[in-house]
């Protein structure tokens, strides 16, 4: 009796069924939303930059990986369009889907006005996450596996739990879990890129540019022990040279998977791998050595679209503050008025507030005048038409009543 099958659809929702791979993948876009907020906190990126970026770039990155696994594989879906769309049974591409993703967060970072190296850099554990957690999917639907082995090499040897080892029997046979080879790959990229963005020397794009090389190097050994790889047909020379560079696999105790001639001898994974470790290296010496990674990923990030609207703010605070100054010296502020008292008239009545300047000059003129033809003193001014009780003929102006305003503000 074989082992028993997981069943790819974990539900239903009436008549629409609830694939495990559909859930494995919002998981894993998921954590990745979870683990780019986190580090974008530290250079001031709100959750919602990072939020905009998934519901833009899940769905492209999707389209890409299956319009990238399609066009590889023409020949079967030429034959049945129908089945185009049906991403649920399996068949998308990572690197489709990186594909995707970049083209889409190139035209949303420049519409942002932030620098493309800076915030992949940001998203690039992100990526690996996602990665790690998306291989789940392939495991529930039997699919990406590699060559056939032996059920004690899965139960002695690799000592996995019986759910896997059952899951990789398919067909009555027995195959090496990529899946989790390459989830596992994975798990500790992400634990190197975490390290790696804590120092000093590394410069903008290159944790990026790490995560390529690193993700890649783990895909080239990875891909050449899967069975459904595609494939074309290469020089006899760089078959050879890619089966060479693969001798270490098979020192350990690995074998290649199998590989339909009609489909070709070079898989596509294995040496787009292989480019993007010798790129990726070459990259990184190139931005250094012309100085296009001046800036490091511990600099501050700053977005080419702020700088404007923050000038604005700026000259607001300032003309602010030339008003407050203004207001002070005139007398016009609360705290200016309760703060500074008015000289004691002769008649000691109760002291009253300072006055705006220019009151206080025409005020002091007729004082003045009162003395000098010996006005009695109920012609002065009564408390009731002064500044403190915010009436308009305290100032001729709104001089007064914005004073007596002002402590509502």
């Amino acid at each position: 009796m074989l082992p028993l099958k997981l069943d790819p659809v974990a539900f239903s929702l009436g008549s629409l069924p609830v694939h495990w791979y559909g859930i494995i993948l919002g998981t894993a876009a998921l954590v990745g939303l979870l683990l780019a907020i986190w580090e974008g906190k530290r250079f001031n990126l709100s959750p919602d930059f990072f939020l905009d970026l998934m519901l833009y770039g899940v769905p492209s990155a999707i389209i890409a990986a299956r319009l990238y696994y399609v066009a590889f594989t023409w020949d079967y879906y030429s034959q049945h369009p129908g089945e185009i769309i049906q991403i649920w049974n399996g068949g998308i591409a990572i690197y489709g889907a990186l594909i995707g993703a970049l083209i889409c967060g190139f035209l949303y970072f420049r519409a942002k006005g932030y620098s493309f190296w800076r915030v992949v850099d940001i998203c690039a554990p992100s990526l690996l996450a996602g990665q790690m957690i998306g291989r789940w999917g392939n495991f529930v639907n039997q699919e990406a596996y590699g060559s056939e082995v032996k059920e004690s090499f899965l139960r002695n040897t690799l000592h996995l739990p019986n759910f896997i080892v059952n899951q990789m029997n398919v067909n009555g046979v027995y195959h090496h879990p990529t899946f989790l080879y390459e989830s596992l790959w994975s798990l500790l990229g992400i634990i190197i890129l975490f390290i790696l963005r804590r120092q000093s020397f590394l410069r903008s794009g290159e944790l990026f540019i790490s995560y390529f090389i690193w993700y890649s190097i783990g895909r080239f050994y990875i891909e050449a022990v899967r069975t459904d790889s595609l494939a074309f047909n290469g020089a006899d020379w760089l078959a050879s040279f890619l089966k060479v560079l693969w001798k270490p696999m098979e020192w350990m105790g690995f074998e290649q998977g199998y590989l339909d001639p009609q489909y070709g001898d070079v898989r596509i994974s294995q040496l787009l791998a292989l480019l993007l470790v010798i790129g990726g290296i070459a990259l990184i010496i190139i931005r250094r050595n012309t100085g296009l990674s001046r800036e490091r990923y511990l600099d501050p990030l700053v977005s080419t679209k702020q700088p404007a609207a923050a000038e604005g703010a700026d000259s607001e605070k300032v003309v602010s503050g030339k008003d407050s100054a203004a207001d002070f010296a005139t007398g016009t502020t609360a705290g200016a008025i309760a703060a500074v008292p008015s000289a004691p008239r002769e008649d000691s009545e109760p002291l009253s507030p300072v006055e705006p300047a220019d009151k206080r000059s025409d005020d002091s003129a007729a004082q003045a005048d009162h003395r000098a033809n010996d006005v009695p003193e109920s012609a002065a001014p009564s408390a009731d038409d002064g500044i403190g009780g915010g009436s308009d003929s305290g100032g001729g102006d709104s001089s007064g009543g914005d004073s007596g305003g002002s402590g509502g503000d």
